[in-house]
């Protein structure tokens, strides 16, 4: 096939894409959900007996293209998340932060295990931890949005669901690394702590970190001298990202770390500090976001559509109790944790809501799932219904019960 070939799909890509994207953000949910939708608006073309259209969208050059574009994008996307990783964002909650994010994760992600557990019994012990892993993602854009429209971010529940978000991000990479990297050292898809090749698969995430951090001191000092020499200079976000890849190249290649890890962990060693990091920052969401990311949510949504023919009742029934695991666990965990924190009731309600928003993450997690054998593909609607159910729901509880506190104060005023 020629190579332009792949020039319509791209377009029609990208406009959808665009489309879909203002439309959710002007319902007040993420973009990302109207990029998914653009993707299953486009997979549904799969059910059009018309082969121009089928070698057209879905052809083996263009699918092939396709899926090496999306891992970009999720490369790049983790970059991001990392280079915005604000690690001083922990030093102005301390404590509560780290409590909420601890319970925020064993929480759902000790629901997510006991479902597939319950669910799947013919499924690894590995493979249930995957399912609980997926849930511990977190992804508080729209939170922060209804937060700063109510004037509250910078309020004791603000300051502390961003903080715990930030060490969430940290946790759960953390946690995917390892389950990615006992997929590959275990043997019979169990896993076996005696086993010498997960023993190496411990000893080499624990080296790929210490590399990774060692280098990223050095890279810091290179970009403190160019930032000096020449600020602003379109090299630095040209070398952050050349950094970016090849840290998440020697990740999967020698460490048999996930390639995100590598990325998102190159994201906070040249993030932080650096005066130069929102200028970066800017240059890589404004290529991600400009055609990468946009391909990597639309490609999930082209190539799962047709899960959702595809399951049956008994994996309907795990997949309603996982949604349901999904919200809960995190309600309940970082609700719990904040109480703990002697937040009062309804504050650890709103943390508890607050960190309940998924997006890019679960999905990105998601994928690794699949890519590894560990997690089953009709397990993607199920992970949309969360993102969509979670950016409805949060917006919605947490200005009710904002508004709700008004409405008290008032009344008591006027008493």
């Amino acid at each position: 096939m020629e190579a332009f070939e792949i020039l319509l799909p791209l377009a029609v890509i990208l406009l959808l894409s665009k489309l879909m994207g203002l439309g959710a953000h002007k319902c007040g949910m993420p973009a990302v959900l109207g990029m998914l939708i653009a993707g299953i608006i486009i997979g549904l073309l799969r059910y059009i007996p018309w082969a121009p259209l089928q070698n057209a969208f879905f052809g083996e050059f263009v699918t092939e293209v396709l899926s090496v574009m999306s891992k970009i994008g999720v490369v790049l996307i983790m970059f991001s998340a990392g280079l915005g990783t604000d690690l001083k964002k922990l030093r102005q909650t301390g404590v509560a932060s780290i409590v909420i994010t601890a319970l925020g994760v064993i929480v759902p992600m000790g629901f997510g295990t006991l479902v597939a557990f319950l669910f799947l019994p013919e499924n690894s012990i590995l493979s249930d931890l995957f399912y609980g892993a997926i849930l511990t993602a977190t992804s508080v854009s729209v939170t922060v949005a209804v937060l700063k429209e109510l004037g509250k971010l910078d309020s004791k529940v603000g300051t502390s669901i961003v903080a715990a978000a930030v060490i969430d991000d940290v946790i759960g990479i953390v946690i995917l690394s390892v389950l990615t990297g006992f997929s590959g050292g275990s043997t019979g898809g169990g896993w076996d702590w005696f086993n010498p090749g997960a023993g190496l698969v411990v000893i080499k995430i624990i080296l790929f970190f210490l590399a990774a951090i060692a280098v990223g001191v050095a890279l810091r000092k290179l970009f403190d001298l160019m930032e000096r020499k020449a600020p602003h200079n379109r090299r630095v976000p040209i070398i952050s990202l050349a950094a970016c890849f090849v840290y998440a190249y020697v990740a999967e290649k020698l460490f048999g770390v996930a390639d995100i890890t590598g990325a998102y962990l190159a994201g906070i060693l040249l993030g932080g500090t650096l005066s130069e990091t929102p200028y970066v920052e800017s240059k890589v969401d404004e290529m991600g976001y400009l055609i990468f990311s946009p391909i990597f949510f639309a490609f999930i949504g082209m190539s799962n559509i047709q899960y959702f023919a595809e399951i049956d009742l008994k994996f309907l029934g795990f997949g309603l109790v996982f949604v349901a695991a999904g919200l809960l666990g995190k309600l309940i965990g970082c609700g719990v944790g904040a109480k703990i924190c002697k937040f009062s009731l309804r504050d650890s309600f709103r943390v508890g809501i607050g960190m309940m928003v998924r997006a890019e993450v679960v999905l990105i997690c998601t994928e690794k799932g699949v890519a590894a054998g560990l997690v089953d593909a009709k397990i993607y609607p199920f992970v949309i219904v969360i993102i969509l159910l979670s950016s409805i729901l949060t917006p919605i509880l947490m200005k009710s019960s904002y508004r709700r506190e008004e409405k008290l104060l008032s009344s008591q005023t006027a008493a």
